[in-house]
C-alpha cells in the first residue's frame, strides 16, 4: 500500500516537475518578503513559566511590591570616593535620563536623589529627618558633607551606596508595555537605549557606569547573536568545502546547499506569519535546520550519484532516489519534527517558541530536502567520472572491515564495551545540576561587560538583583499585632542564617530599628514592642512605597539577598525556606514562595527539572512510534532507539564535566540531538531492513548498506560537527556550551550508527 502511495505521488510529481519547482519558487519569494520583516524579540515573560505555583504569587503580588524585571545602575567614582561635586552630577544625571526612560515604572526608581531617600534621627524633641539630599543641596565641601552625614543616618550604605563609598546605585522597576505606545515594551530597544542615554552620556575618566538586569542582559545577548551571522556564513562556507570534496562537482555542491537555505527562509518566514519573533536564546535554530537539511541533501545526490553511474538517466535515476528516500527520509523528519514538538509540553515560552521554531524548520526540510531537491537534480547533467580503482579498493575495504561488527564475534565485545561505558556515563550523568553553575549570567562569557557589572556590584553593594522576595501573608491591620511580627522576624532570622544568604529585609527587622529609635537609639531597644501602641507607633513610620507592607497591612514581604544565584545556593535556600514555611504556616499567616529575581530562577529550575525526564519519554516515544511504524519491528525500532539513549547519557554526563547546568538553554539540545541523531540510525536501518527481510546475512547486509549510504553517513556527521564546532568561539557562553554538546552528539551518534547499531542488528538477528 505504501509503496503504491509513494509511486504514485512520485509518478504525479515528475511528471509536472516544472509547475512544482516554480511553485517553489513563488512560496520562497513569499516567504521571503515575510522573513525580512522578522524581528528580535525578547520578552522577559517568555523565560519564566507563568503557570508555576512561585509565578502565581509573584504575578499576584507583582503591582504591589514589583517584579523580577528591575534594573540596577551602580555610578562608580574611579578614585574611590564619591563625596565629590562631578560624581553627583552624573549620579542626578542617571537618576534623571533612567527616570524619563519609556518603559521604567517612575514611582519605582530609587536613588539618593529619590524624595522617598529619606534619614531619621533620634534628637532631644523625639525625631527629626528629611530627604538624604536636600533641596538646597550643593556641592560644596559643607554640603557634601551634610549628605554624607545623612547618609549614615539612613542606614542606606550597602544599599543605595556602595560599602566602601565608592560607588551609588539607581534602581528602577520595568513596566511589560512601553506607555508612550501601548505596546509591549521592546526590550531590546530599551537596552540599547540604556547603553546609549547612561552609559553613553556620563561615563568618562573619572566616573563609570554599570548596569545590570534582565533587560541589559538580553541586549548584550542580542548584541552577540549578531556574531551568530558570521559563524553562519562560516559554517556555509566549511559545508560547502566538505560538500564539494564528498561529491565533486560544483553543481552538486551548491544544490543541496540552495534547499537547506531554502528551508531556512520557509522557516523564518513562516515565524513571520505565525506572528513570532526570533528570540536571541533561539538565534541557532536557523543554522540547525540548515545543518539537517544539508545532511538529507547529501543522502539524495549520493542517492541520485550512485545510479547515474550504474548507467541511469538523470530523470530516473532521480525518480528512483525519490522513491527510496522518501520513506526513510520522511521517517526520520518527522521524528525530529515530533520530538521538537514535544518541547511544548514545557511551560516556559522561549522554550514553546524554540520548539514551534524548529519543527516549522524541519517540517519543510521535507518539501525543500525530499521533493524540491531530487526534482531540480532531475534536470541536471551529470559527469560521469571513472572510478580510481585503487580508491575504490580502499574504500571497499573499509566497508569490509566495518562489517565485521555486524558479526556475534565483534558485537558481543562492541556491545560489552557500550554497557560498561554507559554505566560511567550514566553515574556522571545523575550528577547533573539543574540551573546556573556560573555567577552573572550564564548566556555571557565571565569576561563579559554585563558579568564584570554585575561582579562589581555584587563586590561593593549587600544587595544585587540575586534577590528572593517571601510573600507573607495574614489578615488587615495584621502587622499592629506583636505575635503577627514576632513570627515573621524569627522567619527572617532563619532564612538569614542559611549559607548563601548575604542579608535580609522584613517589616520586623525594620520596625525594631524605629523602636530603637524611639529610645534614644539604646540597642536594647532594638526588639519588637509588646504594646499594640508601641508597635503601630513603630510601624506606622514605614511607608508603603518601602515594599514592606502594603496599605492595609495584610501582606508584608520578606526580601532575602543571596550571594549568587548559582544552583545550588537557590536550592539550598529554597529548602531552608520550604522547612521553615512547613512549621510555621497556620491560619493568620501563609508564608508563599516566591516573587523577586531568584523566585522566577527558582520556578524555572524547577520547571526545566519536572520537564526533563517527561521531555525525554515523549521525544523517545515519539521516534519508538514512528519506527515502528516504519520498520514493523520491535528489533529494528530497538536497534535504532538504543545507539541514541547511549549518545543522550553521555551528553548529560559531558554537561557535569564541564559544569554545564541543564537550563532554558540547554534543555533543548538534548531533544534537538535526539531528534538529529536518529536520521543517521534510520537510513542505515532502513538499507539494511529490505535485505534482511528476504534472507540476507545481517553482515552482507549491513555492508551492502554502507556501500550504498555509508559514505553520506559519516560525512554528515562530520560536516555537522565541524560546522557547529566554529561556535567554540562565539561571544555567547551558551552558543560555546550549545557548540560543545553538539559536535559531541552529532559525532558520537554517527558511531552509534555504524558500530552499536551493527552489532545490536547482529545479535538480534543471529539466525542469518
Amino acid at each position: 500500500m505504501l509503496e503504491k502511495l509513494v509511486n504514485g505521488f512520485e509518478a504525479f510529481l515528475f511528471r509536472h516537475r516544472g509547475r512544482v519547482i516554480f511553485a517553489f519558487v513563488l512560496m520562497t519569494v513569499y516567504l521571503g518578503m515575510q522573513a525580512s520583516n522578522l524581528k528580535m524579540d525578547a520578552a522577559f515573560t517568555k523565560n519564566i513559566p507563568l503557570q508555576h505555583e512561585y509565578m502565581q504569587t509573584y504575578l499576584k503580588h507583582q503591582k504591589q511590591f514589583g517584579g523580577a524585571n528591575s534594573i540596577m545602575v551602580a555610578v562608580e567614582d574611579t578614585n574611590g570616593d564619591i563625596f565629590n561635586g562631578e560624581f553627583f552630577d552624573a549620579l542626578k544625571g542617571v537618576h534623571d535620563q533612567l527616570f524619563f526612560i519609556p518603559g521604567v515604572e517612575r514611582s519605582q526608581v530609587k536613588s539618593l536623589f529619590s524624595p522617598s531617600t529619606r534619614f531619621t534621627e533620634v534628637v532631644e524633641d523625639g525625631f527629626a529627618g528629611g530627604p538624604v539630599i536636600p533641596a538646597d543641596f550643593s556641592t560644596t565641601p559643607e554640603g557634601l558633607q551634610r549628605v554624607k552625614n545623612n547618609i549614615e543616618k539612613a542606614g542606606i550604605v550597602g544599599r543605595l551606596i556602595a560599602e566602601d563609598y565608592s560607588a551609588a546605585m539607581v534602581r528602577a522597576q520595568l513596566m511589560d508595555f512601553d506607555p508612550s505606545t501601548g505596546e509591549p515594551l521592546d526590550t531590546l530597544a530599551f537596552a540599547a537605549q540604556l547603553e546609549k542615554e547612561l552609559r553613553g552620556k556620563f561615563e568618562k575618566d573619572t566616573v563609570k557606569v554599570h548596569i545590570i538586569g534582565f533587560a541589559k542582559m538580553a541586549g548584550d545577548v542580542a548584541d552577540g547573536a549578531k556574531g551568530v551571522l558570521l559563524f553562519f556564513l562560516i559554517a556555509i562556507l566549511v559545508t560547502a568545502v566538505m560538500v564539494y570534496f564528498f561529491s565533486k562537482s560544483i553543481v552538486l555542491t551548491v544544490l543541496p546547499l540552495m534547499c537547506s537555505l531554502i528551508a531556512v527562509i520557509w522557516q523564518l518566514g513562516l515565524l513571520t506569519v505565525v506572528g513570532f519573533g526570533l528570540d536571541p536564546m533561539s538565534i541557532l535554530v536557523p543554522f540547525l535546520v540548515f545543518a539537517i537539511g544539508v545532511s538529507h541533501g547529501v543522502q539524495m545526490i549520493n542517492a541520485v550519484r550512485q545510479r547515474v553511474l550504474e548507467g541511469q538517466a538523470t530523470k530516473s535515476a532521480a525518480a528512483s532516489a525519490f522513491r527510496s528516500l522518501l520513506v526513510p527520509g520522511g521517517v526520520a523528519l518527522l521524528s525530529d519534527t515530533v520530538g521538537f514538538l514535544t518541547l511544548l509540553a514545557i511551560d516556559i515560552g522561549i522554550i514553546r517558541e524554540l520548539a514551534i521554531s524548529a519543527s516549522l524548520g524541519v517540517a519543510v526540510i521535507i518539501l525543500t530536502n525530499l521533493i524540491l531537491l531530487p526534482l531540480v537534480l532531475s534536470f541536471t547533467e551529470f559527469k560521469k567520472t571513472k572510478t580510481n580503482p585503487k580508491h575504490a579498493a580502499r574504500v571497499d575495504n573499509i566497508w569490509r572491515k566495518l562489517s565485521l561488527f555486524a558479526t556475534p564475534k565483534y558485537a558481543l565485545v562492541v556491545l560489552a564495551a557500550t554497557l560498561v561505558l554507559y554505566g560511567f556515563g550514566l553515574n556522571q550523568a545523575n550528577k547533573m545540576k539543574i540551573g546556573d553553575l556560573q555567577g552573572g549570567a550564564p548566556a555571557l562569557h565571565q569576561d563579559s561587560r554585563y558579568n564584570q557589572d554585575t561582579f562589581f556590584i555584587t563586590d561593593h553593594f549587600s544587595i544585587t538583583t540575586d534577590v528572593m522576595t517571601v510573600i507573607v501573608e495574614a489578615f488587615p491591620e495584621a502587622c499592629t499585632y506583636h505575635e503577627v511580627l514576632e513570627q515573621i522576624d524569627n522567619f527572617e532570622w532563619q532564612v538569614k542564617n542559611t549559607e548563601g544568604v548575604q542579608s535580609s529585609a522584613s517589616l520586623a527587622s525594620v520596625a525594631k530599628r524605629v523602636n530603637a529609635g524611639f529610645n534614644e537609639g539604646n540597642p536594647k531597644w532594638h526588639v519588637l514592642p509588646r504594646t499594640t501602641a508601641s508597635l503601630v507607633q513603630a510601624v506606622g513610620r514605614v511607608p508603603t512605597s518601602s515594599g514592606l507592607l502594603n496599605s492595609d497591612c495584610s501582606v508584608m514581604p520578606v526580601y532575602v539577598f543571596l550571594e549568587d544565584h548559582k544552583a545550588e545556593t537557590i536550592e539550598r535556600v529554597i529548602d531552608k525556606v520550604k522547612a521553615v514555611a512547613a512549621t510555621m504556616d497556620n491560619d493568620k499567616l501563609t508564608y508563599r514562595l516566591a516573587s523577586g529575581p531568584v523566585g522566577v530562577m527558582a520556578a524555572t529550575n524547577e520547571a526545566v527539572a519536572e520537564a526533563q525526564l517527561p521531555m525525554m519519554l515523549y521525544v523517545y516515544g515519539a521516534v519508538f512510534v514512528l519506527c515502528l511504524i516504519s520498520f514493523r519491528s520491535i528489533k529494528a525500532t530497538v536497534a535504532v532507539i538504543v545507539p541514541l539513549y547511549f549518545v543522550s547519557t553521555h551528553a548529560q554526563a559531558l554537561m557535569t564535566e564541564l559544569d554545564i547546568g541543564l537550563a532554558v538553554s540547554t534543555l533543548p539540545v538534548i531533544a534537538l540531538g535526539v531528534g538529529i541523531g536518529v536520521d543517521y540510525g534510520i537510513y542505515i536501518l532502513s538499507t539494511m531492513s529490505s535485505k534482511l527481510t528476504a534472507g540476507m546475512p545481517v553482515q552482507q547486509a549491513y555492508y551492502e548498506a554502507l556501500v550504498e549510504r555509508g559514505s553520506a553517513v559519516i560525512f554528515t556527521g562530520l560536516t555537522l560537527a565541524i560546522g557547529v564546532s566554529t561556535w567554540f568561539f562565539s561571544a555567547l557562553k551558551f552558543q560555546m556550551d550549545m557548540g560543545i554538546l553538539l559536535t559531541f552528539m552529532f559525532l558520537v551518534n554517527m558511531l552509534g550508527a555504524i558500530i552499536i547499531l551493527p552489532s545490536l542488528a547482529a545479535m538480534f538477528w543471529r539466525q542469518r
